[in-house]
């Protein structure tokens, strides 16, 4: 995912020299292609995050499209109040950039993992929210971005757990997009950013002929489309490496509530951190995000519905 991305901001930024990177000190190897081929266009603005929105926000005044990468604990999270007042509020074409989502950076403890981004972005107005799952939809993303005229914010998790899709993607923002379709099945899986593959490993193990479907746009999201999920299944299973309240469980219960009402489990981080520090599999497993844990949850909620 990370050298899709690279390779998407690279060509960008060759096609476009008002595209610009900004980093908070972050991701120098992940750069080093943009710095060669674009160097005027890379601006390092140090470990002043919020200077840095500021910054990215003076720009885009100036007719430049910004794109600014850090770290998901301190991009957005960090920076909410700058995104809010400086970026959204009017509506500025700058994309953010939040790396290593989840619990990635693990052995960092608290303040480096980040569970609660989508919950933070999605409420602020005028805020897209994307959250790809490959390399496929990581580009499609990279495009979606820099096409809206407005200000974006992308997650994406450093943990990189393999393709999900086997070819590139053509498709509009907002559009749910069907990685395992099943039109008979009473139960759909949707799911988002790395929770995407275990979803499909959940299909492949624990509910063979399952629907499956990934969310790369969580903001917007085509409502009419999920109508026709919720149309066509009668429990939905929703996943995702972020924290149950505010996340992609949330926006799924709330249209359902507000247009055809399903039983809906929601898999997810529950409201509490971490209690150790260890590795990406170890905080997975802490929090009850791994694939057994998961598969015995989904068990007891369909005998139950």
């Amino acid at each position: 995912m990370r050298a899709a991305f690279s390779d998407a901001l690279v060509e960008l930024a060759k096609r476009d020299p008002k595209v610009l990177l900004l980093t908070g000190d972050h991701g120098y190897a992940l750069f080093d292609a943009f710095r060669k081929e674009c160097p005027k266009q890379y601006i390092n603005a140090g470990i002043a995050e919020q200077n840095m929105v500021g910054m990215a926000a003076g720009l885009a005044r100036m007719g430049f499209k910004p794109f600014v990468y850090g770290l998901a604990a301190f991009i957005p999270v960090r920076v909410v109040e700058q995104i809010k007042l400086d970026i959204a509020h009017d509506n500025l074409p700058v994309v953010l950039l939040g790396d290593g989502a989840g619990f990635v950076y693990s052995h960092l403890g608290t303040s480096h993992q980040s569970t609660e981004d989508i919950a933070c972005t999605r409420a602020i107005p005028n805020l897209t929210v994307l959250s790809p799952a490959d390399r496929f939809e990581q580009t499609l993303c990279m495009h979606w971005a820099y096409e809206c005229n407005g200000p974006v914010y992308m997650r994406m998790g450093k943990s990189d757990r393999g393709d999900v899709h086997t070819a590139p993607l053509n498709a509009s923002m907002g559009s749910l997009l069907v990685v395992r379709k099943s039109p008979s099945a009473d139960i759909a899986l949707i799911a988002t950013g790395s929770m995407v593959k275990t979803a499909l490993e959940l299909e492949s193990t624990a509910l063979p002929g399952v629907s499956v479907l990934s969310v790369p746009s969580i903001k917007p999201l085509k409502t009419e489309q999920l109508i026709e999920v919720l149309q066509q299944h009668r429990l939905l299973i929703t996943l995702e490496e972020h924290h149950t309240d505010g996340g992609l469980g949330s926006l799924v219960c709330e249209l359902s509530s507000e247009h055809l009402p399903r039983k809906i489990l929601r898999i997810g981080v529950k409201d509490r951190f971490s209690e150790h520090c260890g590795t990406y599999q170890y905080l997975l497993d802490e929090h009850g995000l791994n694939i057994k844990q998961i598969s015995h949850r989904v068990s007891q909620f369909v005998k139950a519905s």
